[in-house]
């Protein structure tokens, strides 16, 4: 709990031994559940609540920090990380009422099971008083979800978007005190996160541009007092460009395939292009999510298991489907012992993604010269489709 400007308290929690998200998400750095305590010269808000076993918690930090009574609760987004305390605020506080989007008012009576009276909605730019506060409501939709706001407190210029500029991080800083260290932890929050939706975050940075913004307080991570260098890092993020690499994600089961992957990723190198190579038995899902950020090419290695491909093959390319990367092209290389369709499985598994499928090269049992000869030329016409897109000179 600390006062990041007069009167807005930060009363979130640090969750700083959650390793998991959603079952599916790595939290090497646990996460936090930020919420904000603002109080106004007639009325108190509290911004977000936190996930429920972080209940206690908060409500120490809010009674710490002063806050006898409790006038509104502004609702950004229905998860449970940031709704799922709300019942239980609303019982301490029981003259408090919920603000928030329609949509989300809808999601959070469903699945928290909140009276519909105790809701007010807000439209998109509308204000509400504190007294000597002002907040001002902007919906960003798909950010994650569809119902999603953010609150700009005009007077102090904080800009609380919710999930938008998030970073799985906990930490004892309330700020950024490293820009490297927070960026790389934005950037996996985005990539696993956000990826998906990096159209519709183009059109909320947008919505955002004209706002004068002192800070940004997000609900997950430290607050930024630089937040041009966050606004900047997603601008980038959501671009079309695209550099110079080559994600390799593969599984071999008799060593074909890894030799394949290790003859075509040192092709690769020595022409010039950065590889990332991704063994899929071990992986990181969080670090192959940032990998996908930036590289113009996918290509996913796997060995035929019975007539498809290998399951964790098959998972990644499931999970590139899903995050939708701004990828130019992909490819497939990797190994059969009698037949099957483990190309066409593949392929139909990456159908979300606007890519180019360079020929794939796949061969019968242990690759030979003429094998790793198909591989060099595949690299090679990597490199020529990535010289004729303007991605290198």
């Amino acid at each position: 709990m600390a006062e990041i400007k007069p009167n807005v308290w930060s009363v979130g929690v640090n969750d700083w031994d959650r390793r998991l998200f959603d079952e599916l998400i790595p939290l090497p750095d646990g996460t936090s559940y930020n919420a904000y305590l603002i109080k106004g010269g007639d009325k108190n808000a509290l911004l977000d609540t936190v996930d429920p076993p972080k209940t206690t918690q908060l409500i120490e930090n809010l009674l710490r920090a002063g806050a006898e009574k409790l006038d509104y609760v502004i609702s950004h987004h229905a998860e449970q990380d940031h709704s799922g305390a709300l019942s239980d605020i609303l019982m301490f506080y029981p003259d408090a009422k919920v603000v928030t989007n329609p949509k989300c008012r809808d999601m959070l009576i469903d699945h928290l099971g909140i009276e519909g009276d105790k809701f007010i909605t807000v439209a998109d730019g509308q204000t509400l008083s504190l007294g000597d506060k002002t907040l001002k409501f902007i919906y960003v939709p798909w950010v994650h979800w569809p119902e999603t706001m953010a609150t700009y407190l005009v007077e102090e210029e904080i800009l609380f978007p919710c999930d938008f500029f998030g970073s799985h991080l906990a930490s004892s800083s309330l700020f950024v005190d490293s820009e490297p260290t927070v960026y790389e932890a934005a950037k996996r929050y985005y990539a696993e996160i956000m990826m998906p939706f990096r159209l519709p975050i183009r059109k909320n940075l947008q919505k955002i541009a004209d706002l004068k913004i002192d800070m940004i307080a997000p609900s997950h991570g430290p607050v930024y007092k630089n937040p041009q260098f966050i606004i900047d890092a997603y601008k980038d993020w959501v671009g079309d460009n695209v550099r110079n690499e080559v994600v390799v994600a593969y599984v071999s089961m008799h060593e074909s395939t890894k030799k394949m992957v290790e003859r075509f990723v040192s092709t690769l190198i020595e022409a010039g292009i950065s590889v990332k190579q991704f063994n899929l038995v071990n992986v990181d899902v969080g670090k192959l999510a940032v990998a996908l950020v930036d590289a113009a090419t996918i290509v996913i290695g796997s060995g035929t298991f019975l007539t498809g491909a290998h399951p964790v093959a098959a998972y990644a390319a499931v999970l590139a489907n899903a995050l939708r990367p701004k990828a130019r092209f992909a490819s497939i290389i990797g190994s059969y012992g009698w037949g099957g369709r483990m190309v066409d499985q593949l392929t139909g598994l990456l159908c979300n993604l606007k890519v180019e499928l360079i020929e794939p090269v796949v061969v019968k049992g242990c690759p030979g010269d003429e094998d790793f000869a198909a591989l060099n030329n595949l690299a090679q016409e990597i490199l020529a489709k990535h010289k004729e897109a303007g991605i290198v000179d």
